[in-house]
């Protein structure tokens, strides 16, 4: 009888076991987003976020990282930074690998928290610019280009068609942006170069959302600037478009940030747009990818598509699916330290995240061959890739018009580590060691 009582006993302690295992294997990794459908940048927002949500479909259709499925959550922010706090705040505590605010308000706020939660930011082509210094920015991840880096490429388009930076010296270059901490983030990189070659910085800010731009264009009109830089989101860019059409300003002479360079920024205007230029955050539209076939076949094509078809390989939506690639492959990188097959902390994906190495290999494999350029973060380096590309509206789609182009480390390096340690004094934080570096 005890022995029977003892054999009894393993086998439920055995079963038990073998339900926790299976309990635990069961476990999912949480990624929380944080999104806007609603409000007046909801044309934009929303492509990305079909793009975000349907690339972590696509992992998991193909088998999750190393076995470990995804859960997500959205939560609607509106672009209000009150609401993408709100947002943040009740969705940490699920286990979130990582938080992509998509709102440089949303990064300012939340980069104060980041460290105490111990969950990294991942800011893709957006937040704080300073932030890619990863000695100070333990918790900031500005992956694969700044708003530094933006600006830079853009002068740089503008320098190559003048035919050299010598020949900027006595033009006017307009900055039309949106009066937030979004739309001032080009402004120190810029007034670099104005100071370097000699032309002149016009700053004309616009109030958000940005639908009355008259007073805008009539500065416009009379100051005559040789080019305008456009830093907007949302119904802005269309606005300033059809302004810039009325007016009689030559939209080949517009250049736009990597948000203000996408298909529901100039389908409206449609012929009206044509020769509008803007920076791309090193992909374009991308409907021939293999990543976007790939969710053509395995998402979309099983009905579980976020978002109408027509739209996978746009501009944003290749933007939330090359976002949700990243942090992803901080996920998967986090999992070959700690363990493979486990769900990693918020803490391990951080180190993941600072640990990426994308090579064409790598990127060619996940269905991005032809789309990026390889990545390489590490302890002092959170951007990992500072490379872009113009692309241009030719009345009925964007089209490539420049080859690739690197930000000038030598002007962005100094004005990093010269931003990132007036925050670092501000804050009272001491630089990361090299022992730091290895935890």
């Amino acid at each position: 009888m005890k022995f029977r009582h003892l054999a009894l006993a393993v086998a439920v302690l055995s079963a038990t076991l073998g339900s926790t295992a299976a309990l635990a294997q069961a476990k999912e990794q949480f990624i929380p987003v944080l999104s806007y459908r609603t409000g007046p940048y909801a044309p934009n927002g929303t492509p990305w976020a079909n793009g975000f949500v349907d690339y972590l479909k696509l992992v998991n259709a193909r088998g999750g990282v190393n076995g470990v499925k995804l859960a997500f959550e959205e939560c609607e922010t509106g672009y209000d930074t009150a609401r993408t706090v709100e947002c943040y705040e009740r969705l940490k505590g699920k286990g979130a690998s990582f938080v992509q605010p998509l709102s440089t308000g949303g990064t300012f706020a939340i980069t104060e928290k980041a460290p105490t939660d111990k969950i990294p930011l991942v800011t893709v082509g957006y937040g704080r610019s300073e932030s890619a210094d990863g000695s100070v920015f333990k918790w900031n991840f500005p992956i694969a280009g700044t708003y530094w880096v933006a600006s830079d490429t853009i002068l740089q388009a503008i320098a190559k068609k003048e035919g050299g930076w010598d020949k900027l010296k006595g033009k006017k270059i307009a900055l039309v942006y949106h009066d937030s901490p979004f739309g001032k983030e080009p402004i120190a990189l810029m007034r670099e170069r104005s100071a370097l070659h000699g032309f002149e910085l016009i700053l004309l800010p616009v109030t958000a959302p940005g639908v009355d731009q008259k007073a805008t264009w009539l500065q416009i009109r009379q100051q005559h600037p040789d080019y305008v830089a456009l830093w907007g989101w949302g119904i802005m860019n269309t606005t300033a478009i059809k302004e810039a059409q009325a007016t009689g300003y030559p939209r080949e002479k517009m250049y736009g940030v990597w948000w203000a360079g996408a298909e529901p920024d100039v389908k409206d205007v449609a012929e009206g747009a044509k020769g509008y230029n803007a920076v791309t955050m090193q992909h374009g539209a991308e409907p021939q990818s293999k990543v976007v076939q790939d969710i053509l076949g395995m998402v979309h094509g099983k009905g579980q598509g976020t978002g109408p078809k027509e739209e996978v390989g746009q501009v944003l939506y290749m933007r939330g699916a090359m976002s949700a690639m990243l942090g992803v492959e901080g996920i998967r990188a986090a999992q070959e330290r700690y363990g493979k097959g486990k769900v990693v902390t918020g803490e391990q994906v951080r180190w993941g995240l600072e640990n990426l190495n994308l090579t064409q290999a790598k990127l060619d494999a996940l269905g991005f061959a032809g789309v990026m350029r390889p990545i390489s973060t590490s302890c002092v380096d959170h951007m990992g890739s500072a490379w872009a590309r113009i692309h241009t509206w030719d009345g009925k789609q964007w089209k490539f018009s420049s080859d690739w182009m690197q930000a000038d480390e030598q002007i962005i390096k100094p004005l990093v580590k010269a931003t990132a340690a007036k925050y670092a004094t501000e804050k009272k934080l001491t630089p990361r060691t090299g022992a730091d570096c290895q935890s």
